[in-house]
């Protein structure tokens, strides 16, 4: 967590206050989580967090706002239900089934660039049907989506990104304490913290050949 605050401001008193009586008690109770003051001439008071929103958080956060519009501000169902099917999607099928021919991996980097035909190969083409569909649906999914008009996709992005702030002009302690929470509740929501390991190989990327 950023702290941001002007030490001359009265507007920035609530916040300094706060953070001068709680700081060591929330840094020994919350070792690894950092919790930086930063303070300059005229700063808004203010406290932000890093949160690991993904695309699937962005999508829920626009289907929940309604953020897909036409501009005649009417619903765009071809975008919301292109939204719903992009988050139905099968990851876990869908990262088995890249691997189902064998010795190649149809997201190799400059593939199309290399072996731009390789579609054509019947037996590539047969082992990765169900592969291909999938990612195919999925990219035409978000094609959609991500066609609004007026940078509609940008402005949801930005107006997600803001919710990692939370502005304190002259809030008292009750205010700054009740934000600290509220952005340690989104971070332990969306942010992980420890990495959940599988119990067995999902992807295999062939080493050197003369390993």
């Amino acid at each position: 967590m950023r702290f941001f605050a002007c030490e001359k401001s009265p507007s920035s008193r609530g916040l300094l206050s706060w953070y001068d009586k709680n700081y060591h008690q929330l840094k020994s109770l919350n070792p690894n989580l950092n919790l930086l003051l930063r303070t300059t001439e005229d700063a808004n008071p203010a406290i932000t967090t890093e949160l690991d929103f993904t695309t699937d958080d962005l999508l829920r956060y626009m289907l929940q706002t309604s953020k897909f519009l036409n501009p005649n501000n009417t619903p765009a169902h071809d975008r919301i239900s292109a939204a719903h099917a992009y988050l139905q999607t099968d990851w876990v099928t869908l990262r088995r089934e890249r691997w189902s021919s064998p010795g190649f991996d149809p997201d190799r980097p400059f593939l199309e660039e290399t072996d731009p035909d390789w579609r054509c190969d019947p037996k590539i083409a047969g082992d990765l049907e169900l592969y291909l569909h999938l990612r195919d649906a999925k990219d035409e999914q978000m094609r959609v989506c991500r066609s609004g008009p007026e940078e509609e996709w940008t402005k949801a992005e930005n107006a997600l990104l803001m919710c990692q702030r939370v502005d304190l002009w002259c809030a008292g302690e009750k205010e700054v304490d009740a934000a600290v929470k509220h952005l340690y509740s989104l971070g332990k929501r969306f942010n992980c913290v420890q990495v959940d390991m599988p119990r067995y190989i999902e992807e295999f990327y062939p080493g050197a050949a003369d390993i």
